[in-house]
């Protein structure tokens, strides 16, 4: 069977060429990373943290607990594609744990980070965010990027104290991968009333449930000395199912949403961010937007936050669910061939299997 890291590595991007710079050396924005005039103003006259937070555009809010929390989060999946989940089984004491070796990491000092830089073809380790080479201008940020294991990159980063770093990203991943399976049951039960189709009775099963895709992004947004001029991740959507987010205590996630703009995505205490990514776009047969998203960027404090990507393994077929043929607006794919498109395509790739 497919691994999710033979996927990548089937389809490098070479970006170990090209490393995240030393921000804390800088005090201007280097022509490197100053986006275009029309980029960078919608960056301005977006970024500030009132926009678009009156009732009229308010991004759902979830008890899980809540009775009817299958109804609330298949609603929010088809009105907005993105919804923030409280009570849900990770602990806060968990996350803080996680955010606060994260930030350990990024706080060391360049030479050291660069010993776990992401190989060629490689997806874990430290480096750039993948959609970096469709982009003429750099982002303002730096990640590390886990899938399974982290031991091997977090040996090179501290080589007698790693398992403090390694234990809390496990523990973090098995939480987050049961809270995707509950959320995704939750989702797929409101597509597909007697799951058959495209084998996903087949995945969900006991066996099954444990063959995914997964992957844990950490990303750092150091604060800019003009954040109007640059980016701190370009818009795009996620590739899986679904992506789970914790964001530290500073703003700048942004979605959009037609009619709205770009709309910032408030922090709420204990809160997770879900969004619906490409794959779930598809098996709902286009009824839950793909949200677009990107990230704007701090005058003088640091953003963390914690990605989460969940979905079926490589190998799996994701077609529309209990759709007859003449409505179908997408082909069935592969996940690793889709990983693939997108990979070469970004934006264009759901064009490309439309039916």
């Amino acid at each position: 069977m497919t691994t999710l890291s033979e996927t990548y590595r089937d389809h490098p991007l070479h970006l170990q060429h090209i490393v995240p710079l030393d921000f804390t050396s800088l005090r201007t924005v280097p022509d490197s990373h100053d986006w275009p005039q029309s980029a960078s103003h919608d960056i301005a006259t977006s970024s500030s943290h009132e926009l678009h937070t009156n009732g009229d555009v308010s991004i759902p809010l979830i008890d899980l607990t809540d009775p009817d929390a299958a109804m609330l989060i298949s609603n929010a999946c088809k009105t907005w594609g993105v919804f923030q989940l409280t009570n849900h089984v990770v602990p806060m004491s968990l996350i803080e744990r996680v955010e606060g070796v994260s930030g350990r990491l990024f706080d060391l000092p360049m030479t050291r980070k660069l010993k776990a830089l992401r190989a060629s073809g490689g997806a874990t380790g430290y480096g750039l965010p993948r959609i970096t080479p469709f982009f003429s201008k750099y982002m303002w940020h730096e990640g590390f990027t886990i899938i399974g294991s982290p031991t091997d990159h977090a040996s090179q980063l501290w080589p007698s104290n790693y398992q403090p770093f390694c234990d809390a990203m496990e523990e973090y991943q098995r939480k987050m991968k049961s809270l995707a399976e509950q959320i995704t049951h939750l989702i797929l039960s409101s597509l597909n009333n007697n799951p058959d189709d495209a084998g996903i009775k087949n995945w969900l099963d006991s066996a099954g449930a444990a063959a995914c895709s997964t992957a844990l992004q950490l990303n750092c947004y150091p604060p800019c000395p003009d954040p109007t001029r640059v980016m701190g991740l370009a818009p795009h959507t996620d590739t899986f199912l679904l992506t789970i987010l914790h964001q530290s205590r500073t703003c700048g996630l942004q979605i959009f949403r037609d009619g709205a703009g770009w709309v910032p995505v408030p922090l709420v205490a204990g809160a997770l961010i879900v969004n619906v990514g490409d794959l779930f776009h598809i098996m709902s047969n286009g009824r839950f937007p793909n949200v677009l998203h990107r990230v704007v960027v701090d005058p003088t404090r640091r953003r963390l936050s914690m990605a989460y990507f969940y979905g079926p393994p490589p190998d799996f077929c994701v077609s529309p669910l209990n759709k007859p043929p003449e409505s179908l607006r997408y082909q069935s794919v592969v996940v690793k061939d889709y990983v693939r498109l997108k990979a070469k395509n970004l934006e264009n790739a759901l064009s490309m299997i439309k039916i």
